[in-house]
């Protein structure tokens, strides 16, 4: 029955498959190893226990989330040789060293350091530690730059040959790593994995906050959290902007898919908000749209010309329902983050930043909202790269390795059911941690007045540490990890 189903499809939607699952992990785990940097410089800088505590709490989410993303990656790399090997053959000489540099520096730097920052806090002394967890953090970050480069270099690739046998060699690798859309990509990259860490750490402060179970470790990182939204999310917007300036500079046609631009216009485009692409008929049904605001956004000028489909030959086109919807959720959630981080700056400017139950509902409700973001943008990104995997170079009809249609199912069946079942289950548990937040010591304090700098301690805690005591934070921190 495979035998219907074409090879290169199949091959697509196994890795679309395995890339869904393993981004997740990266775009949390990235966040999230900067965001114990801050905990553990904080808890050096003040001394207040609760950053410790709150370190010890997510430093267990952490590792699950590290070893989740470092399965699913490994995984993903073997289908470059199963399923793509004629890719892996021609842009293996540029990829190749690429890929191996992220090993070799970012994997080995954060697999050095890990073991440190998880257990070695008793057997190290403070600074020694910190600069492992700093390890660990900057490790995160050098795995995203290599990747990216990777990434971006197939998006917009510069700095290459092609030899007598159809392979691309490098010429200049300067301009292969830091090829034209790398900065953007990178920043953008970067930012949406600080806005989703932030969202999973709000979104567990507010939990707890409208359980009243722990309201100074609540409240501590339901706070830190929204001001970094309230930070990140217009700058990821404005970020967006320039990367979406430069991705018409080299792939025009991505972005004439995004928009959903099918016919040319030649005096200002619109920008078509919501409408359902008909690529049978080359238009956009039912479309709401505002006049010339699309030549505006990307080109500043409202009577700016912008091509459309109809200047494409069709089977250069990339699926446009795809990249419409994709881009669409995308930047809705952009702003829907945009719209929370602002309401908590109102809330924290009046005083009710921890009161407020609708603000804390709101924020548990935008939990999984930077997974489903990254995972919108990265689907724009890619599929609106089609049909190239080396944008204009090599096609992907090119690429595929010579393998059968029910070969790959047989292995994208197998990999479904697994990848469902542990990554599911490693799933399940990280939401258990969460969920398992130890009480603040002393009485509960229910949602009593909690200032903006701090929560009102209970009787009997010192204000100056944070409002806990630091003999006990060590047995509260490891009892909820």
């Amino acid at each position: 029955m495979f035998e219907t189903f074409d090879a290169a499809i199949l091959a697509r939607i196994q890795f679309a498959f395995t890339v869904s699952f393993h981004i997740i992990f990266p775009a949390f785990s990235i966040g999230l190893a900067s965001y114990l940097a801050v905990l553990e410089g904080l808890y050096l800088w003040t001394k207040k226990p609760v950053y410790l505590e709150l370190f010890d709490f997510w430093k267990t989410i952490f590792a699950m989330a590290f070893g989740m993303g470092v399965v699913s990656g490994i995984v993903m790399s073997y289908q470059f040789g199963t399923n793509w090997s004629v890719f892996s053959d021609k842009a293996g000489p540029i990829i190749g060293p690429l890929m191996g540099y992220e090993v070799l520096s970012a994997f080995f730097l954060e697999a050095g350091f890990l073991g440190v920052m998880l257990f070695g806090r008793k057997r190290v002394g403070p600074g020694l530690h910190y600069f492992a967890t700093l390890m660990v953090a900057f490790g995160t970050l050098m795995s995203a730059t290599w990747i990216l480069s990777v990434n971006s270099w197939m998006q917009t690739p510069a700095g290459f040959a092609i030899n007598d046998v159809g392979q691309f060699v490098p010429t200049d690798w300067w301009a292969a790593i830091f090829n034209p859309s790398f900065p953007y990509r990178f920043t953008h990259m970067v930012m949406a994995a600080y806005l989703t860490t932030a969202l999973v750490v709000g979104a567990v402060g507010a939990y707890h906050l409208l359980r009243r179970t722990a309201p100074l470790r609540a409240g501590t990182m339901f706070s830190m959290a929204m001001g970094m939204i309230a930070v990140v999310a217009p700058l990821q917007i404005l970020a967006g902007d320039a990367h979406g300036l430069n991705t018409l500079e080299h792939q025009p046609v991505k972005v004439m898919a995004m928009e959903g631009h099918y016919d040319s216009h030649p005096d200002g485009a619109p920008l078509i908000l919501f409408g359902i692409p008909n690529p049978a008929e080359k238009r956009v049904d039912y479309a709401i749209e505002i006049p010339k605001l699309s030549s505006l956004i990307l080109k500043h000028d409202l009577n700016a010309p912008l091509a459309g489909l109809d200047s494409v030959a069709d089977e250069l086109e990339p699926p446009v329902v795809v990249v419409f919807w994709s881009f669409r959720v995308m930047i809705a959630l952009g702003f829907a983050m945009l719209g929370l981080g602002l309401w908590s700056l109102y809330c924290r400017f009046r005083g009710t930043l921890y009161q407020n139950e609708w603000l804390h509902r709101f924020a548990l409700a935008m939990g999984p909202a930077g997974f489903i973001a990254v995972l919108a943008g990265w689907i724009t990104t890619e599929v609106g790269r089609q049909p190239y995997t080396v944008y204009g170079q090599l096609l992907t009809a090119q690429s595929i390795s010579p393998v059968s249609a029910p070969a790959v199912a047989a292995s994208l069946i197998a990999f479904v059911i697994v990848y469902f079942l542990v990554f599911g289950a490693g799933t399940f548990y990280i939401l258990r941690l969460m969920a398992r937040l130890p009480r603040d010591p002393g009485p509960d304090l229910g949602q009593g007045p909690i200032r903006t700098t701090g929560i009102t301690p209970a009787p009997g805690m010192n204000d100056s540490t944070g409002g806990t005591r630091a003999s006990e934070h060590h047995g509260g921190a490891h009892h909820g990890a």
